[in-house]
């Protein structure tokens, strides 16, 4: 069966975002984007939520931008992509929209056939996936960086959520890559 991998940056204090939203702390240089790009290879569907689609979901790198980046927007623009929306019925580059029972969306998606599918986010969206019991891997790019507010990556979870430790890597930039499985 395929996996949900929640993958994304984080500061050390927890945040995934900066006060204003802002993602300017988030290390993006040659080794992180090898790392991201072997990520795509390993799956070929991204859940959005509706503010993070707008944001990301249609995203194409500028002609200046390096190569690591335009491989990584190249491959995942090609894939399948899920929104999340109750208040929005389409969106620029026909995602498959989704906006009532979760849970059944996605088990019935992680058992079709295909590679493993990346939980992008927002915020609200990993709450629920969380709270629904849907993450099946956790990858976090924790960045030297402390932020001391913003949007914190785990907010109003229900119930623990147990995790067995699978990987640490570190980066020569400071990041720290750490995976766990839920048990």
């Amino acid at each position: 069966m395929r996996k949900i991998i929640l993958n994304l940056a984080v500061s050390l204090d927890g945040y995934i975002e900066g006060p204003n939203k802002e993602i300017d702390w988030i290390i993006f240089d040659a080794e992180g984007g090898s790392s991201l790009n072997d990520f795509a290879k390993e799956i070929d569907t991204i859940l959005y939520g509706r503010t993070s689609y707008e944001a990301w979901g249609t995203y194409v790198p500028s002609e200046n931008a390096p190569d690591f980046e335009k491989d990584f927007y190249a491959a995942t623009g090609k894939m399948t992509k899920y929104v999340f929306s109750s208040t929005k019925e389409a969106f620029p580059g026909n995602p498959v929209v989704v906006s009532e029972d979760i849970a059944a969306a996605m088990q019935q998606l992680k058992q079709q056939p295909g590679k493993d599918i990346w939980l992008y986010g927002g915020a609200g969206l990993i709450t629920t996936f969380l709270n629904l019991q849907l993450v099946d891997e956790f990858r976090l790019a924790v960045m030297p960086m402390i932020l001391g507010s913003g949007t914190p990556l785990f907010k109003e979870i229900k119930d623990r959520v147990p995790l067995q430790f699978t990987r640490t890597q570190a980066s020569k930039s400071g990041v720290l890559e750490l995976r766990y499985e839920k048990i």
